[in-house]
């Protein structure tokens, strides 16, 4: 058995820094949001700071699992913490469904029962909130968006930016028209925005933490690859997963034919699965094919022996 040893220090993956400035934009502004979307009566704005919370809470959930996954293997955690960025996606997909979800209840609400939304102050903050939050998009979009941690805190903010733009544009209706309505109509919008950014984060950081077969790879069409090579006479127990975003791993059990080179096989065998499908780490069991057949009887019924 051998295995097909690489550096996957999460350190070059994941950039804690931009994500940590984001997070100060973030909490900054959403404390004035609140207390804005409070004097101004606009659920549009108080949906807006309760995104914005979630987005903090999702940003430095992040930059906790940014910092874990920097940790090297040891002891117990043999693949270190790599796996906590996976958990910090799956928790920013799950939040924005449940908020979404809140605010569609509160939104069908309003419509019913209309506020007094304070216009003015309504399309000054979502002007502002959302010159904040393109700073923020701009730090987070440093990092490394292939890792879901950071695309899941991508997508709550990119998600903040179209409600700051559907605020403002519900506060100039308001302000000009006086239709009221406008308001939580634009949460709905944001609503709508937050639910469909949660399903594809939580659809990819499921399939994770199920084990699933990364996306882009078959493992039908990994094991006729290998199946292929000269001198491979079977492929068993093949299995392929993700230990974390573009950490794929694979292992198998792999005969071939007597009098073959192992050792040449199996190496040949992982710059394959490298050069193929970007698979580095990988864990073969090369053996050569049995030259007995194992000879299966049918079972004698005792009472015959007697």
């Amino acid at each position: 058995m051998a295995h097909h040893g690489h550096d996957h220090g999460a350190g070059a993956d994941t950039e804690v820094r931009p994500l940590s400035v984001a997070l100060a934009l973030i909490i900054a502004f959403m404390a004035v949001e609140v207390v804005l979307g409070i004097v101004a009566d606009s659920l549009a704005l108080l949906s807006d700071a309760a995104h914005m919370l979630v987005d903090a809470a999702a940003l430095g959930l992040s930059v906790w699992a940014a910092r874990l996954a920097r940790r090297p293997p040891g002891g117990w955690m043999t693949f270190g913490f790599r796996r906590a960025e996976i958990l910090s996606a799956q928790g920013n997909g799950a939040t924005l469904l449940v908020l979404g979800l809140l605010i569609v209840a509160e939104g069908v609400h309003r419509l019913i029962s209309p506020p007094d939304v304070q216009a003015p102050i309504v399309v000054a903050t979502a002007v502002v909130g959302a010159l904040v939050n393109i700073v923020a998009l701009r730090q987070v979009g440093r990092a490394n968006r292939a890792n879901l941690n950071v695309e899941g805190s991508y997508r709550h903010l990119l998600t903040d930016l179209y409600a700051f733009a559907a605020t403002a544009v519900a506060g100039v209706v308001v302000w000009t028209t006086g239709f009221e309505r406008a308001d939580p109509i634009a949460s709905l919008a944001v609503a709508g925005s937050m639910l469909a950014a949660a399903w594809p984060l939580l659809r990819a950081s499921g399939r994770v933490l199920l084990e699933a077969a990364p996306e882009g790879i078959d493992p039908d069409e990994v094991a006729a690859l290998l199946r292929s090579h000269d001198g491979v006479t079977s492929v068993h127990d093949l299995h392929v997963w993700e230990i974390s975003s573009g950490f794929p791993a694979l292992s198998a059990h792999v005969l071939v034919e007597r009098g073959k080179d192992c050792h040449r096989i199996r190496r040949e065998l992982e710059h394959t699965l490298g050069d193929h499908y970007g698979i580095d780490h990988t864990t073969l069991q090369v053996e050569h094919t049995s030259d007995r057949l194992l000879s299966i009887e049918p079972l004698r019924n005792s009472r015959e022996d007697r």
